[in-house]
């Protein structure tokens, strides 16, 4: 057997108040939200960062948040449903209402959110590309806190390893696997938090579509790495050549990205106001 570390044991209700319990899964979700709320609030203040390109208000990051919560919760499950786990929901089709039993998916959840602030930027008559980089910004903070929680259920663990780091996961045998989530939280999440927020400081946010493009091909690449140390779906295994859904579903992601950042850099640099003579 070679060197492992212990699984940290947590249990993954936090609390329970009365008949309902709370999970560390649930509460990864609500503090992304509520986080990334207060991140885009404080990005869309600081007009330095605009130049002469229109910020969305302040009022606009408060109805997107109820948005895109309705976006990641429902594309979330939606895509699980349709990806991943078509032909068991058709056989059951009461199950694809039981979120409490898990099962989402980050590009269901992106698709979703992404439907969602064109329905808001519709409404508001705001710039619908604007309003997707400042989302794009703080989508990691979400990332690296749902990571957290797939590791503390445990689920979606990695292939066997005899790394110095590897777990033994409960539920996953008796072999040390790679902590995938936890690379998928480093690099999805922190490190492209922090890449995105240098972009920002350059002045990414006055080219609307560059932040979005960004991540998008930050996040697709992020995944498609960690996705070669993740176990895959055990109902879907490899689809070919190795390759995983996790893979398949990025690739699409980063092809967007390119051309968002090619629309991008054809559009004039918002300069900053000048000032009077």
């Amino acid at each position: 057997m070679p060197f492992s570390l212990a699984f940290p044991t947590v249990d993954p209700v936090l609390i329970t108040i009365g008949p309902l319990p709370v999970r560390w899964y649930a509460l990864a979700y609500i503090a992304g939200l509520v986080l990334g709320w207060g991140y885009v609030r404080s990005l869309v203040k600081r007009k330095e960062l605009w130049g002469g390109t229109a910020a969305p208000a302040a009022e606009d990051i408060d109805d997107l948040l109820l948005y895109a919560a309705m976006g990641v919760i429902l594309g979330g499950r939606l895509g699980y449903v349709l990806f991943y786990n078509a032909g068991d929901y058709l056989s059951n089709p009461a199950e694809v209402f039981a979120l409490w039993n898990g099962g989402m998916s980050f590009h269901g959840g992106l698709d979703g959110t992404i439907f969602a602030i064109w329905l808001l930027a519709k409404r508001k008559r705001i710039s619908a590309l604007s309003l997707t980089d400042v989302c794009a910004a703080a989508v990691p903070i979400g990332i690296f806190l749902g990571r957290i929680a797939n590791f503390i259920k445990p689920e979606l663990w990695g292939h066997p390893s005899d790394a110095p780091w590897a777990v033994v996961f409960p539920g996953a045998g008796p072999l040390p696997r790679h902590p995938s989530q936890l690379y998928e939280g480093a690099l999805e999440g922190f490190v492209l938090f922090f890449v995105l927020r240098l972009a920002i400081q350059i002045g990414a946010l006055r080219r609307p579509g560059l932040v979005a493009g960004l991540f998008a091909i930050g996040y697709g690449i992020a995944r498609i790495a960690c996705e070669f140390f993740r176990e895959p779906d055990p109902q879907l295994g490899f689809l070919f050549g190795g390759a995983t859904m996790g893979m398949f579903l990025s690739l699409p992601l980063i092809a967007a990205g390119i051309v968002l950042l090619f629309r991008a850099r054809r559009q004039p640099l918002g300069n900053s106001v000048k000032k009077p003579a």
